[in-house]
């Protein structure tokens, strides 16, 4: 590492559990350490371990690191592993020469000295969504580059609304998505269902109704910030979402949905393959605002970056590697093979052409924003633990709201003097 300072960030760092990720948001892997020196030999670690070295995402790595003129060696971890090797590795100087890792990882890596900036790699990122790159950046520099972001939005029954009487067509900001969800429920189906467990999976979910509301995580108390609690706990109070909520992750909330009784679900780009084999028809509209229009959701998703090296030469190689993943060639087929939306406006064209389903999915992207982003960085697992247990207090009635909020407020504000 550079400097005294850097190396002390990165023990710091290396010893203590990591990290705020969305579970259940893009499946992880498995990996290995980098040489130094001029060797040819490269190494990638990435969360994807559900791919073998038949599959086309293997494939293209070893085909990048052959254009680059190096030979590759991947691994692929489960994402917290992922994170705590890295630590480590770099700390031990044998950190991969190129990484993929979850968003939300960038910025404790970055502070901890571990990656190298987009300016000293010469990684291009120009043509990617400022909403995008946000989650990668701290203090003004650029960490890598996104490689695809999913993002939440709500799945509906066509049957369930049919029978209700309920345009979805009218379902565009809070009071009329409530007035469905009365609708339904005088029907005799179920409301909305979503994930609002006492985990960063929670403050993931809940993100769209507090973003949605004008609220900003640097005041967790604000009005808006309570209307959007307020919104989820009336919803359990009338019987429009059930108590299974607080305890549901994104898996078993989509579980619920499933069944065929729920009018809505929120879930993400993920559960598209299990939407298809549902067996009723389902449609997709983004998560609304308070007041209209779409919701900024939050992004997930990986980037593609570039741990800092003993020997700068070796980033020469590195750059090949990292703009050859993210062309714009190779990009729709990682983007469809990760199912992602691209993070460039090119490649979003080229998935709607190729499934005009997609096109939903890439207004929520285009509309989405990085948990870290705003500068927050490491600052955001701080604010989100007491953002996701004031929501579970509120759910569950042990605090009013407001209460909750307050207190939640109280403690970021402790968390990130």
């Amino acid at each position: 590492m550079g400097s005294t300072g850097a190396r002390q960030r990165l023990a710091r760092y290396a010893v203590v559990a990591v990290v705020a990720v969305a579970s259940g948001l893009a499946a992880c892997s498995s990996g290995g350490g980098s040489g130094t020196g001029s060797s040819t030999a490269y190494t990638i670690w990435d969360p994807y371990p559900q791919f073998d070295n038949g599959s086309e995402w293997v494939k293209l790595l070893t085909r990048c690191g052959t254009d680059a003129g190096v030979t590759v060696t991947r691994t692929a971890y489960d994402t917290t592993d992922l994170t705590n090797k890295t630590l480590l590795a770099a700390q031990q100087g044998n950190a991969p020469d190129v990484l993929i890792v979850d968003n939300p990882v960038i910025s404790t890596l970055a502070e901890a000295g571990v990656l190298a900036t987009s300016e000293e790699v010469k990684i291009d990122t120009s043509g990617v969504e400022q909403n995008l790159i946000g989650a990668g950046q701290l203090n003004g520099k650029t960490y890598g580059m996104p490689i695809g972001a999913n993002t939440l939005a709500l799945y509906y029954n066509k049957s369930v609304l049919q029978t209700a009487g309920v345009d979805i067509a009218t379902v565009t900001d809070w009071p009329s998505l409530t007035a469905a969800l009365q609708k339904v429920k005088a029907a005799g189906k179920k409301g909305i269902t979503f994930s609002a467990i006492g985990t960063e999976e929670g403050s993931f979910q809940f993100l769209p109704w507090f973003w949605g509301s004008g609220a900003n995580l640097t005041k967790l108390d604000s009005p808006e910030a309570v209307s959007a609690v307020s919104l989820w706990t009336d919803w359990l109070r009338q019987g429009y979402a059930p108590n299974s909520v607080i305890n549901n992750t994104q898996t078993t909330s989509w579980a619920e949905f499933a069944t065929g009784d729920y009018a809505f679900a929120e879930n993400g780009t993920w559960q598209l393959a299990n939407a298809k084999k549902a067996g009723f028809e389902y449609g997709i509209i983004a998560v609304p605002g308070r007041t209209g229009g779409t919701a900024a959701a939050p992004t997930g998703g990986e980037f593609v970056s570039v741990p800092v090296q003993k020997d700068a030469a070796r980033y020469t190689a590195s750059q090949k590697v990292v703009t050859c993943l993210t062309s714009t060639d190779n990009s729709l087929t990682t983007t469809t093979t990760l199912s992602y939306i691209a993070p460039t406006k090119a490649v979003q064209a080229k998935q709607v052409a190729a499934n005009a389903e997609l096109k939903v999915w890439v207004d929520a992207v285009n509309a989405a924003k990085g948990r870290t982003g705003d500068n927050l960085g490491t600052k955001y697992p701080k604010i989100s633990q007491p953002l996701w247990t004031a929501v579970q207090a509120a759910l569950s009635g042990s605090a009013t709201p407001q209460a909750a909020l307050t207190t939640a407020q109280a403690a970021a504000a402790a968390a990130i003097k």
